[in-house]
């Protein structure tokens, strides 16, 4: 039987790299794999759709469904998922001690639109009646310049964002004040340089997630897997048997973490991080699918169009291909 070759551009997390080195296939099909940050992976897939199967960001997917421009179909495989509360770093002198601490505030993004502020943004209102509307956002490179929208977008009135100039960053303007916090999925390098004169907002922002997540039942879902839409067309049975073998990774990496023999991590106790992991937020903490991840999925879009960057409300069902949220069961 001819089988399709197909490129995959996809991080090589644990719960991916069974896909990498061939432990797990994707039935009918011979991948080109490419290991490359998210970022990377988004900017080509964006541009050019470069990758047959790719990651993708949620936050870009939804916008892209709520105009009809998508290029890829999903599948409910979420390959990254964080809690946020650890993504605001504030300057130690800002006067920032709590949420209502930053209206009027200048707050450094790399863009409006990465699904990690439009989740830290739908928090600090759903949790601590802080609006988009209060904060001075400003958009830039976190440590490269000139980075701006990936995709253009149009925000309510109120919403002031500037551009910052085109010869600095905002790791930069955090170290001298120009701002007086950060916003995003990764650590501003003015951070991790250990100077003190930059901290995270929430100190310890593990408790704070954790009480977040037994409040609210949210671990918020970063990135999904992308199936060029040209493909699907051709090939229909293509997003579930790749949907089923991202499954199957995730499955490979969830029994590596529990061998107490050899350690899957370079972490002394990472079998007991695991058990208090699944005693407090279940079995299946890291969930596929849409009916474990309603109502994450459903928090999110309705953050996404409230703050004005999708036109429309997307429902969760319209974000995945049809037959892929109805697997066939033993």
């Amino acid at each position: 039987m001819d089988t399709l070759e197909l490129s995959l551009g996809c991080c090589n997390y644990d719960r991916t790299k069974a896909i990498f080195d061939g432990r797990v296939r994707i039935e009918g099909c011979s991948l080109i794999s490419l290991a490359l940050e998210p970022e990377e992976i988004f900017h080509r897939a964006f541009r050019g759709q470069e990758f047959d199967i790719c990651e993708m960001s949620l936050s870009s997917h939804t916008l892209n469904v709520a105009r009809g421009t998508e290029k890829y179909v999903a599948i409910p495989a979420f390959l990254s998922r964080a809690f946020r509360h650890s993504g605001i770093y504030v300057r130690a002198d800002s006067g920032i001690r709590t949420p209502a601490d930053l209206k009027g505030k200048k707050v450094g993004i790399p863009e409006y639109q990465i699904t990690a502020n439009v989740w830290i943004r739908g928090m600090l209102l759903d949790e601590y009646g802080v609006r988009p509307e209060d904060i001075r956002w400003r958009r830039g490179g976190l440590e490269q310049p000139g980075r701006r929208e990936r995709s253009p977008i149009t925000l309510p009135e109120g919403i002031e964002v500037e551009q910052i100039p085109d010869d600095t960053t905002l790791s930069r303007q955090l170290e001298s004040g120009e701002l007086d916090a950060v916003f995003g999925a990764k650590a501003p390098s003015c951070f991790l340089s250990g100077s003190g004169n930059v901290v995270r907002m929430f100190a310890d922002y593990r408790k704070a997630e954790q009480d977040y997540f037994a409040k609210t039942r949210i671990f918020p879902t970063m990135h999904v897997v992308g199936v060029r839409k040209s493909l699907v067309e051709k090939h229909p049975w293509l997003p579930v048997s790749v949907y089923k073998g991202f499954i199957e990774a995730k499955k490979v990496a969830t029994e590596e973490l529990k061998q107490v023999g050899h350690l899957a991590v370079t972490l002394p106790w990472s079998v007991a991080e695991l058990e208090a992991t699944q005693k407090l937020m279940g079995q299946d903490y890291w969930s596929y699918g849409l009916a474990d991840n309603r109502h994450v999925l459903e928090t999110f879009t309705r953050y996404h169009h409230e703050q004005g960057i999708s036109p429309r409300r997307v429902e969760a069902d319209e974000l995945f291909y049809g037959p892929a949220l109805e697997l066939a069961k033993n």
